[in-house]
């Protein structure tokens, strides 16, 4: 039971970490996102990475995704994969990563596996190997060490200590892991967007060596890369037969920056620009969405919005509504209960989504 720093009352569903409710998000925005600011700095100084987006006025600037940083000489960007080093920017590339990964036998437990592919046989046999899902192949899982957000609530926070370690990967190593029973990769971390430049060529180098077999690729991302590279990626999963995964995060742009640290503009931006690709390819679905429910937070209003947004674009689009579990900063919330859980998914249908499900349901109460 904490207390909100802004109207002074108590819940079980105010964080230690955040101290504001979700009213006083929506009604107080700027003072809630400074009270939480302080949190987002301290989850910052403890891996050793910038506080908040450098833009020095004689700096470098990185393009690649939402936070544009203008690196001053001798320091790093916010992502904390790159650093201006007379002039330059030095770091990863289109050809080393730092990237870890692994073989997922399919069908797996991926965010769009009730719709994809490797999960359903969706595409057969253009894009699936079976009519079905697909035993007896594997996903290759490539995770990336680093993101563009700051989620509070991160499910895989442990990347952070990987970031700033100096190992980065070849992309030839990369190559030798793609084998003849691997029919899909999947990108995602941390977050591709810092990093796509390598996830691209990689994806293009595997496709060459791939001898006439399906190999699709897909992504699960935030959303925030620069839209010149979304293109490119939507392009390369329509190719393929992939699906790109976005985590819609919240709706309310306040809300967001207190749980991300980082604004949802561009996210925002890009599903709808990601929603003009779908009209090339109805099966397997290009284009999946998801939210984490977290409690206190993602409420009624905000499912609402977003699934009329998504709606909006296409009623087709999938849409995964994910059960919550207590991690990273945010660890003192309790576990979302079915009932709960059951409302948000009937309002998300109401905004006119054909095809809406609830993941993780094992973590419901």
């Amino acid at each position: 039971m904490h207390t909100c720093r802004i109207c002074k009352k108590e819940s079980n569903l105010i964080p230690e970490h955040i101290r504001v409710c979700l009213s006083c998000i929506r009604k107080h925005p700027t003072e809630a996102i400074e009270i939480v600011s302080d949190t987002h700095r301290e989850s910052r100084r403890a891996y050793g990475l910038p506080e908040l987006p450098p833009k020095a006025e004689d700096g470098v600037r990185c393009n690649l995704c939402v936070n544009e940083c203008i690196i001053p000489d001798g320091e790093m960007g916010y992502c904390g994969l790159r650093s201006n080093i007379n002039g330059r920017l030095r770091g990863v590339s289109s050809i080393r990563a730092k990237v870890s990964w692994y073989y997922d036998p399919l069908p797996t437990n991926c965010v769009a596996d009730w719709v994809c592919a490797g999960g359903t046989g969706s595409g057969y046999p253009e894009y699936a190997y079976s009519k079905g899902p697909e035993y007896g192949y594997k996903n290759l899982a490539v995770f990336f060490h680093a993101c563009s957000l700051n989620c509070l609530y991160c499910q895989n926070w442990h990347f952070k200590e990987e970031t700033l370690r100096d190992e980065t990967v070849s992309i030839e190593r990369f190559i030798n892991a793609v084998t003849k029973d691997t029919s899909c990769i999947c990108f995602f971390g941390g977050d591709p967007s810092p990093q796509l430049p390598f996830a691209l060529r990689a994806s293009r180098l595997a496709l060459k060596h791939k001898k006439n077999r399906i190999l699709r690729i897909c992504f699960e991302t935030n959303g925030t890369m620069n839209p010149s590279l979304l293109k490119k990626i939507m392009e390369l999963a329509l190719e393929t037969g992939g699906t790109v995964k976005f985590d819609l995060k919240a709706w309310n742009e306040a809300l967001h920056r207190v749980l991300t640290g980082v604004t949802n503009k561009r996210t925002i931006e890009n599903f709808r620009l990601a929603a003009e690709y779908i009209k090339y390819r109805k099966e397997p679905p290009l284009l999946v969405a998801s939210t984490l429910l977290v409690p206190g937070y993602i409420d009624e209003e905000e499912i609402d919005s977003i699934a009329r947004f998504i709606s909006s674009l296409s009623p087709d689009i999938p849409y995964s509504l994910l059960a919550f579990y207590p991690h990273f900063y945010i660890h003192d919330l309790p576990l979302l209960k079915r009932e709960r859980a059951d409302k948000l998914l009937q309002i998300a249908q109401s905004a006119g989504l054909k095809r809406v499900r609830l993941g993780n349901i094992h973590l419901l109460l």
